[in-house]
């Protein structure tokens, strides 16, 4: 037996003689005396029951060369074993908010799904469905409920043909929540709606001026009622977008969701991200507010501290979990209003990025996204590999105008990955008092 290569350990610094083992290809976290550590590390002598644990939890393999193979063919078993398709569907790229770092800016419009795209959708999706295959839909804009007839029609139908093919149809939203209103939310549960994704940046001062009316007048106000009306209906996914300048404010906004009755374990999930430049690269105001690389140290700060406030006031976070583009998995795409197919959100409006339409099926992209970048030594070798697997390539393609490496995470995890991992113990602890 060998030690994966996929581990990380930490001290114990209130437990001398103890550490932390954070297998980072099923992300679990194990408390170890240092003396078993040292005996596992060196291929010293074990008990039975402790070598069944190790190789349990991965922590020890048959052999790396074996463990690299298997990382390597990851997402062709994954892609080969999946019976569940997910689908963003872009209904419209307006919107009635003017965010000024909107990274759809330089493509957006008034441009709507055609009733001819809408049934093409449904088409492909339902021969999807015909293969036994599950169906998930992201609708996505703009703001997608300003096609909310629309959307409504295309659930609709979409719900009866997964009925009729003995399969599963759900759907979620991404919406700004100026038109998330209990009676909107009310409809569309019946038709599968999941979960809302939803965004505020920050306290209302904030807020307002990074996601105004395009009148220009805060929408704050209006996106705070809506929420406290429809949170205990449909799981809310909260999300916001913060700059160097004014990332420490957000816990702010967290007390006021307390306040104004929002009741944090009746959430799906919270978490804030750095406001990163649009499309084309450009950005608004100052070029070091937003963030155009991982492993900038600002970002990489706020990440952890915004984590530890909204777990320190007892709103749900994410945990710890393989991550990976989602143009490795063969079944997720993108669906723009036109019908162009995508791999990405960030890659609309680019054409060398489209991957095919409705009407032509999908072709391939293997070249045009790099698709094995990161399967080289150097990641193949990388403890983060599981967490990581070549990164964000819109970043990439932002630093070199290609995506011709991968936009390695290894700084950011390094700086932040070991204070991750000790919230979550804490979370743990309070849970079992």
């Amino acid at each position: 037996m060998q030690l994966s290569l996929y581990l990380k350990t930490y001290p114990c610094a209130d437990k001398p003689g103890r550490i932390l083992l954070l297998v980072t290809r099923r992300c679990a976290v194990l408390e170890l005396s240092v003396s078993l550590w040292e005996r596992v590390a060196s291929g010293g002598e074990l008990s039975e029951k402790e070598r069944e644990t190790m190789q349990r939890l991965g922590v020890l393999v048959t052999d790396r060369d074996t463990e690299r193979e298997e990382m390597r063919g990851t997402f062709d078993r994954l892609n080969r074993e999946s019976r569940h398709v997910s689908v963003k569907a872009v209904l419209t790229l307006e919107c009635n908010l003017a965010c000024p770092y909107c990274y759809e800016d330089p493509f957006r419009g008034r441009f709507v799904m055609a009733p001819e795209t809408a049934d093409l959708l449904v088409q492909r999706l339902t021969e999807r469905m015909a293969e036994g295959l599950d169906v998930t839909v992201d609708f996505y804009g703009g703001e997608a409920l300003l096609r909310l007839e629309l959307l409504i029609d295309i659930a609709t139908r979409l719900g009866t043909a997964a009925t009729g093919h003995g399969v599963k149809f759900a759907f979620n939203l991404f919406s700004n929540g100026v038109l998330l209103t209990l009676e909107t939310v009310k409809r569309l549960l019946p038709l599968g709606l999941e979960a809302v994704r939803l965004t505020i940046d920050g306290p209302p001062d904030i807020h307002d001026r990074q996601r105004p009316f395009i009148s220009g007048k805060g929408s704050f106000t209006i996106i705070m009622a809506n929420l406290r009306e429809v949170h205990k209906l449909v799981p809310v996914d909260l999300g916001g977008n913060y700059t160097r300048h004014n990332y420490r404010r957000f816990p702010e906004m967290l007390d006021m969701l307390i306040k104004h009755g929002i009741d944090p374990s009746r959430m799906k999930e919270v978490s804030f991200s750095p406001v990163m430049p649009k499309a084309d690269g450009s950005v608004v105001g100052d070029r070091g507010s937003a963030c155009a690389c991982t492993a900038e140290p600002w970002a990489i700060e706020a990440g952890v501290f915004l984590r530890g406030e909204v777990i320190r006031r007892g709103f749900p976070v994410a945990k710890i979990k393989p991550g990976a583009c989602m143009i490795e998995f063969k079944n997720d795409l993108v669906v723009g209003y036109d019908g162009g197919l995508y791999k990405c959100p960030v890659f609309m409006g680019q054409e060398e990025l489209r991957v095919g339409s409705l009407a032509e099926g999908i072709g391939d992209y293997r070249e045009s996204h790099n698709l094995d970048v990161w399967k080289n030594e150097e990641c193949l070798d990388c403890a983060y590999l599981p967490l990581c697997f070549g990164g964000c390539r819109f970043f990439r393609r932002l630093k070199n105008a290609a995506i011709d490496g991968v936009d390695c995470r290894r700084a950011m995890l390094d700086a932040s990955l070991e204070a991750i991992v000790r919230q979550d113990l804490s979370l743990r602890q309070q849970a079992h008092g």
